[in-house]
């Protein structure tokens, strides 16, 4: 969101805009044209006058609806088993405070990039939508909740990212003193990052046209 009433995305794939609004990871989505993949799209979109500013959930419902109408989206779910990661609490018990902002506040999980490493400041982040921002943006495939943690937390993760993360765009320089991902969830968090497969419910897409000018 841009202010209070303006959603913007800009230079997205269609599978992107889905993965968004859809909390997926790229690879729970199949099907589609070729050009859902590879073609980019810039959206601007507006809230409606006198409403408050859509929580994120709200957003993404919002951007669902805007796939919908304009590309004439439809899809369906089924079940697959693919390569993920699982998250766990350690055996000691997690290391995360129990956020003290107001309950209707909107999450804050923003990457900040370095030369050197990430930063993850989390502010009124429940774990669902931490699962939900590092399977959609950081990792390489689909993340499985598997913590029990059912709070709104504040925490800070940061961290050495490698060539699997951030789709490889961003500096992994092999000399950080950061550690890594696991490594920094496990001193930082008190979870566990275990690469492993189970089921997940994947979105294959049944219909995808390209949308006419505004």
């Amino acid at each position: 969101m841009q202010g209070g009433h303006q959603f913007q995305a800009r230079n997205q794939t269609l599978k992107t805009l889905i993965g968004a609004a859809c909390s997926l990871n790229p690879r729970e989505i199949s099907g589609g044209p070729e050009w859902a993949d590879s073609e980019r799209f810039d959206i601007l979109a507006a809230t409606p006058e006198g409403q408050a500013r859509p929580a994120l959930d709200e957003q993404m419902a919002m951007l669902r609806n805007l796939l919908a109408e304009r590309f004439k989206l439809t899809f369906h779910r089924e079940e697959d088993e693919m390569a993920v990661y699982a998250l766990t609490e350690l055996r000691g018990g997690a290391k995360l405070k129990e956020s003290a902002g107001p309950a209707d506040a909107s999450p804050e999980l923003t990457n900040v990039i370095f030369p050197d490493h990430v930063r993850l400041p989390a502010r009124n982040a429940t774990i669902g939508q931490f699962v939900w921002m590092m399977q959609r943006a950081v990792l390489d495939r689909p993340v499985v909740d598997k913590t029990g943690l059912r709070g709104k937390y504040d925490f800070e993760l940061e961290w050495a990212a490698d060539e699997t993360q951030f789709g490889g765009q961003v500096p992994h320089p092999a000399d950080s003193t950061w550690p890594d991902l696991r490594r920094a969830l496990q001193q930082q968090l008190g979870l566990r990052l275990e690469a492993t497969r189970g089921m997940v419910e994947a979105l294959v897409i049944d219909r995808a046209e390209r949308p006419g000018e505004n």
